[in-house]
């Protein structure tokens, strides 16, 4: 029952991530060369025009959920500012540099969260090793209220984040004004899914594979019964066993 309901897990979190690729990525990328090429707009009213769906995912993401996440409200709020100065100067290179603003913004909020001792990173990762089982939540929180190490792995799944976003906005930012606007809405394109790529080969090693073994064992270790088995598959419990020991009213213990 429980290998189904992993299975299940897994499934849907598969399609989630191939859903939020395509509306993340996909459309952006070719609506742009649509609206450019088929319907003849400027590259600034391509850009900005095939920006929309990410934002308008991002808020509607926001209003589904009662509980703000910090991540992605300042990501829609980034999009949104940079939208407006970009169709305010008309600048279609600046757009293109709106994308690495965005990297960034989030990486620097990230890294910061890691220096405060509040990773952020840690509400979108908690779904991910809870799976929804109550036992594994209450492991996420006894783990983090008692585990250095629990700690330690959190902190550098959220760095690991920050980091690689704020080098691949300085990778994506010199692309903006060296290469070709038409080459490099499909080049930052590559550029952020290898950085992603990237993040999750080692936050996944450093961070989240140690957070989802320590959870299984903390997880497992509580429920497992308190008892002791004796010779054949008798099964007394603990209390009573100590309670029918000869030792019982001695003070040698």
């Amino acid at each position: 029952m429980t290998t189904n309901t992993d299975t299940g897990s897994q499934r849907h979190g598969k399609r989630r991530t191939f859903v939020t690729l395509l509306l993340d990525v996909g459309v952006p990328v070719g609506s742009y060369y649509l609206l450019k090429g088929a319907f003849g707009m400027s590259s600034v009213a391509a850009l900005g025009w095939s920006s929309v769906v990410p934002v308008l995912r991002t808020g509607w993401g926001l209003s589904r959920h009662r509980e703000v996440n910090g991540l992605p409200l300042l990501i829609l709020l980034v999009n949104l500012v940079g939208l407006l100065l970009s169709f305010g100067t008309g600048d279609a290179r600046l757009l293109l540099l709106k994308d690495s603003v965005v990297s960034s913004v989030v990486g620097i909020v990230l890294l910061a969260s890691v220096v405060v001792g509040r990773p952020m990173m840690s509400a979108n990762l908690k779904p991910f090793l809870v799976k929804g089982d109550a036992r594994r939540e209450a492991a996420w929180e006894r783990l983090r209220r008692q585990s250095p190490a629990f700690r330690r792995a959190e902190l550098r799944f959220t760095g690991v984040w920050g980091t690689v976003f704020v080098v691949e906005c300085a990778v994506r930012a010199v692309g903006a004004y060296t290469v070709p606007v038409d080459t490099m809405v499909w080049l930052g394109t590559v550029v952020l899914v290898a950085a992603m790529v990237l993040a999750f080969v080692i936050s996944g090693a450093l961070g989240a594979g140690p957070m989802a073994h320590m959870i299984e064992a903390s997880a497992t270790a509580e429920g497992a019964p308190d008892s002791v088995t004796v010779s054949g598959p008798v099964v007394v419990e603990r209390g009573e066993a100590e309670r029918n020991s000869p030792l019982a009213g001695s003070t040698h213990r």
